[in-house]
């Protein structure tokens, strides 16, 4: 009955081809050990011979003697300094391997979280459904159900965009992990972690271009191609001059796969491109409106 051999993982490669160098090494290092003493006691007894005046052919294979001990504890110096760097090498293969094999475990819990996500959302999307056609489908029609279905809704296709956002980052996290390109421990917590004030009825948005606002005596300024919570009595202004779009427009998708949703850098107060949100909504509030103009 024939037996097949487990293959093994990276780690325990690492790990036998380092236990084998620092074998062989120490091996070397006994060697050595043994040489150099052996060539002190040559070098004792040249030197009681040479003290003695001993005749000149004992003196010679005396030298002849010490000579090739010393040639050989200098080849294995020179052996033993190899060896010295293959384990060095070897160990630096080893911390290299479980470094990645940590990173290989975070990015594959990462992406479990992403694929979660995703098995979640349609249940989501389907109690959201129901509630919305609990409204839609009767035979009478009530103002306050009527906005509270259309209040559902508006939700729920915001938390599927953002379901499929923040899967599509999980996954890009993922990427850089594995590569150990991500530093997750120096990530600031994202716009979306932030717990919307309990005096501003905010909205989860995406900017087109660097924003400024004033929260009660905070000034806030967010970059472009940012995910944030914004006002609503801001929305509607920042939403007709384009300077934000919903999470599930088109082009929003596309500027996340460009550009993802943490921005481009907080904008400094000077940035001319900065858009002042409260001075662009004083304006649009004293522009006189058509009507007016037709009086």
């Amino acid at each position: 009955m024939a037996f097949f051999k487990r293959e093994l993982g990276p780690i325990e490669r690492f790990e036998n081809a380092l236990k084998e160098k620092q074998t062989a090494r120490q091996k070397m290092a006994d060697r050595l050990a043994a040489a150099e003493s052996e060539l002190a006691e040559k070098r004792t007894a040249a030197e009681k011979l040479a003290v003695a005046g001993a005749a000149n052919a004992r003196l010679d294979r005396a030298e002849a003697a010490m000579r090739a001990v010393e040639d050989r504890a200098k080849t294995w110096r020179a052996e033993l300094a190899e060896f010295d760097e293959q384990v060095a090498s070897a160990e630096r293969a080893l911390t290299d391997a479980k470094a990645q094999r940590d990173r290989d475990t975070m990015a594959d819990q990462i992406e479990a979280m992403a694929s979660a996500i995703e098995r979640a959302a349609p249940g989501f999307d389907g109690s959201a459904t129901a509630l919305v056609e609990a409204v839609t489908k009767s035979a009478m029609s009530i103002p306050d159900a009527t906005r509270f279905s259309s209040n559902v809704d508006a939700v729920r296709r915001e938390v599927l965009a953002a379901a499929d956002l923040i899967c599509w980052e999980l996954r890009s996290a993922a990427v850089r992990t594995r590569a150990g390109n991500a530093n997750l421990a120096s990530l600031a917590p994202s716009e979306a972690e932030r717990l919307p004030s309990a005096e501003v009825d905010q909205q989860l948005i995406y900017t087109l271009h660097p924003l400024q606002w004033r929260e009660g005596e905070e000034v806030r300024r967010v970059p472009a191609f940012a995910l944030v919570g914004l006002p609503k009595t801001l929305l509607a202004a920042a939403l007709q001059h384009q300077h934000v779009d919903h999470l599930n427009a088109r082009r929003v998708q596309t500027l996340m796969h460009l550009h993802g949703s943490a921005g481009l850098g907080e904008p400094d107060a000077d940035d001319p491109q900065l858009v002042d949100l409260d001075a662009l909504l004083i304006t649009d509030e004293e522009a006189p409106s058509p009507q007016a103009d037709v009086a």
